[in-house]
């Protein structure tokens, strides 16, 4: 309790504490997004987002309504006829409100399809593992605060490890958020047994991890164990507003994992690390406190509800100006704003702030850091009421998840 109030004050103090730049109120200018450096996504890969985003909605049924075989909810199951549920977890908040599901996703065939064509409404067969984010939005953020601990991926026997001795790629100086760790520690013995089962019954299906807020960074932390110490391949992950998980050297070290380095074949990649305009948890733990991001970000430039492919981006390396990074201001190069300005501008008769960095809008926590394609977190019928008139995009032709 008293640890959550000091992490707020704490944040709350980095973001009061900075030099004002100006004593008049001057309208912010925000340019629009810069598309120098990247790209609009296909059509295929944001249909695939989408369907992954009303899966991540679903886990938070976990915990309420629930999930049942063999694959209902109050939520998105219907919409999704090929999946069939294998297990749930639930590990309370005494052991890191690690919450999700298992299932499988025995995916469409087309008889009439020619070798090599993918026609429309195809899909792969595939393991989804779906990671909730926490309920109370307070510990989203106040747990960021926690101190970094040393990260080795690759448990020894004593621990839960199957592997004797260390892997072929270790994690030198790498350091691990301590919440985000113990979230997965207390999930792995849960999921670990379901999966390797699974991959002896299903071994040409790949696993596709899928995760949002804290459920994005054990999503991450899961799929290092499975990739590095465990040698599994056909791990493909998906992460929603994920948190910075470590610090430089655990981020490249994901890069490596995954081929996350390169400006070509982003849509090939592996590790989708999707973000929002105005997101603060991506931006989070703070840099002064020894966090940085990994590469794979996929950036939604548009604020509100419903973004377009043409709104989503495909970024290039861990801190691209042109995404996440440039929209708060707060990377090395300080490509946005040299100093943090809080300042406010009446307009209309309304107080609108301006000038306050990404990373310190907590009260997004309720907007931007929920509304990726569709508002996650709600589980209730069709989704968030507000989008009820707004139809899926699989129809589109996506031929993968």
């Amino acid at each position: 309790m008293w640890r959550s109030v000091l992490g707020l004050i704490g944040l709350l103090t980095l973001a009061l504490g900075q030099p004002v730049a100006s004593s008049s109120p001057r309208p912010m200018q925000t340019p629009a997004h810069d598309t120098t450096t990247t790209q609009s996504i296909s059509l295929p890969l944001f249909a695939s987002l989408e369907r992954l985003a009303r899966l991540v909605d679903i886990s938070y049924c976990i915990g309420s309504t629930g999930v049942s075989k063999p694959f209902r909810c109050v939520s998105w199951c219907s919409e999704f006829p090929t999946l069939s549920l294998v297990t749930t977890w639930n590990t309370g908040i005494l052991l890191s409100d690690s919450c999700g599901y298992i299932a499988v996703d025995h995916g469409t065939q087309d008889n009439d399809m020619s070798a090599g064509s993918s026609p429309k409404g195809s899909s792969q067969g595939s393991i989804i593992v779906a990671f909730r984010g926490t309920y109370s939005l307070a510990n989203t953020v106040i747990d960021l605060s926690t101190i970094p601990q040393t990260y080795i991926p690759y448990p020894s026997p004593d621990h839960g490890g199957k592997k004797p001795g260390k892997p072929e790629h270790e994690c030198t100086n790498c350091t691990v958020h301590m919440g985000f760790l113990e979230s997965w520690n207390n999930a792995r013995k849960l999921v670990l047994p379901e999966l390797e089962t699974l991959r002896a019954q299903y071994p040409s299906y790949p696993i596709h991890l899928v995760g949002h807020s804290l459920g994005g960074s054990v999503a991450c932390l899961a799929a290092l164990e499975m990739k590095v110490s465990l040698g599994w391949n056909g791990i493909v992950v998906t992460t929603f507003g994920e948190p910075r998980v470590g610090n430089y050297q655990l981020s490249r070290f994901v890069d490596e994992m995954f081929d996350l380095d390169g400006d070509t074949g982003l849509e090939e990649r592996s590790y989708r690390r999707v973000t929002h305009t105005s997101d603060p948890v991506p931006l989070l733990p703070l840099d002064e406190w020894g966090y940085r991001p990994h590469a794979g970000e996929i950036f939604i430039s548009k604020k509100d509800l419903s973004p377009s492919e043409t709104d989503v981006y495909l970024c290039v390396g861990d801190d691209d100006p042109s995404c996440s990074a440039g929209d708060d201001g707060s990377t090395q190069d300080k490509v946005r704003r040299l100093d943090y300005e809080v300042e406010s501008a009446e307009i209309g008769g309304a107080v609108e702030t301006s000038g306050i960095p990404t990373r310190f809008k907590l009260w997004e926590l309720l907007f931007a850091h929920r509304d990726y394609f569709w508002r996650l977190g709600l589980c209730v019928p069709g989704g968030d009421p507000a989008n009820w008139p707004q139809k899926g995009y699989d129809e589109q032709g996506s031929d993968e998840l």
